[in-house]
């Protein structure tokens, strides 16, 4: 008897073998009989499944997002990864709108980081363009101590170094006894865009090495780079740059959190497992493609490591200061970070991995309200990083 014929739903991906996705997410067309594999997690177990009802996940983070509606899956957007840019970036600077506002609420009444003071400069970008540094400090210091050198998340597309969110992260890092600076980098969209790849490497590349000349008046020890989801890539990519051109001496380290990094949304490959698994939990691969255009409209650097780490190659690799790769259990993008991990592994690199179970992408830099001890395990897991280097 021939085997069945098979459709793989919302993949895109044809045939009836496939030796990565299981059958979990296998609807038999003869007898149109849905097929679920209760022992594999989220969407591979049941196809139904989304955020809110996986049992994985951690219910108060749950609760807190249900508020806003982001337990469930996004809606599909209305433009894809071929539509015009200006219906892209139209549609993401809605988002960028709806997000902040979510991200204030979290944050608002929060009572104020003790300890910690605040300042801005501005440093010349290598495009002629201005770049704010915000910079926190500890208000009292026995000698030099670590710095990060932040990157927002966002996709590269959406945000601002100037959001309350961002300005909380660096303000408890700070209390932490580390300097933070965030960067205000170019977007590909939103109200700091249009500017593609690589403007806003660029921008995190020279805040970076501003920060390396200014060391001593600083009072640092160290630099790390730092940054989630699409900061995440950023960080990266500026350490692949500065090997690339001759400054890496100046970064001690790189701690990267749910890292955007192989732009693969459009038609996720089989081995990023997690893009199925999760897919809709708080983000989609409907919603990520497009992004992937924002950040590169000719779609000219999609395996170029600086734009998308996912794809370098050992030779990238080698020789790059000590890593942490974290990422979340419930996040589509588990999987690229994982990968990357072992990247750096075979490649000689001292790195460590760490997953922070029952949480959404980036869930534990979100959510200081509802899982404060998650919130600020990582916080305080940056500083150690920092201070061990």
């Amino acid at each position: 008897m021939s085997a069945p014929r098979v459709h793989i739903d919302r993949l895109g991906v044809a045939g009836t073998d496939h030796p990565i996705i299981p059958r979990a997410f296998v609807r038999v067309v003869q007898g149109e009989t849905d097929m679920t594999t209760p022992h594999l997690p989220g969407r591979l177990g049941d196809p139904k499944m989304n955020l809110s009802t996986d049992p994985r996940a951690d219910p108060r983070m749950i609760a807190a997002m249900a508020q806003f509606q982001i337990d469930q899956p996004p809606p599909s957007p209305p433009v894809d990864i071929s539509s015009p840019m200006e219906a892209i970036n139209e549609v993401l600077t809605a988002m960028e709108a709806g997000y902040r506002a979510i991200f204030d609420a979290l944050v608002g009444g929060l009572p104020p980081v003790e300890g910690v003071t605040s300042r801005t400069e501005i440093v010349n970008g290598v495009d002629g363009n201005d770049i704010r540094l915000y910079i926190h400090e500890p208000a009292k210091r026995s000698g030099p101590v670590p710095a990060v050198v932040h990157a927002h998340g966002g996709g590269m597309m959406l945000g601002a170094a100037a959001d309350l969110n961002y300005t909380r992260w660096r303000d408890e890092l700070a209390a932490e006894g580390l300097v933070v600076v965030g960067v205000e980098f170019r977007n590909g969209s939103g109200e700091l865009g249009p500017h593609p790849f690589p403007a806003g490497l660029n921008d995190c590349a020279t805040g970076t090495q501003w920060v390396i000349a200014n060391k001593d008046a600083l009072e640092i020890s160290s630099v790390i780079t730092s940054g989630e989801s699409g900061g995440a890539n950023l960080s990266i990519a500026t350490t692949l740059k500065a090997k690339q051109d001759g400054w890496l001496d100046g970064i001690e380290g790189v701690y990267a959190q749910c890292p955007y990094i192989s732009g693969t949304y459009a038609a996720p490959p089989p081995e990023l497992t997690s893009l199925y698994e999760n897919d809709g939990y708080l983000l989609s691969n409907e919603m990520l493609a497009p992004m992937v255009r924002g950040y590169d409209p000719r779609l000219e650097h999609t395996t170029n490591p600086l734009a998308w780490p996912y794809f370098a190659e050992p030779t990238d690799l080698e020789g790059l200061p000590p890593h942490v790769i974290s990422v979340n259990e419930l996040d589509p993008l588990r999987d690229e970070g994982l990968a990357y991990y072992r990247k750096l592994m075979a490649a000689g690199v001292t790195v460590s991995s760490r997953t922070v179970n029952g949480t959404c992408h980036a869930g534990d830099c979100i959510f200081a309200r509802a899982i404060p001890e998650v919130y600020f395990g990582t916080v305080r897991d940056i500083a150690s990083f920092a201070w061990s280097l």
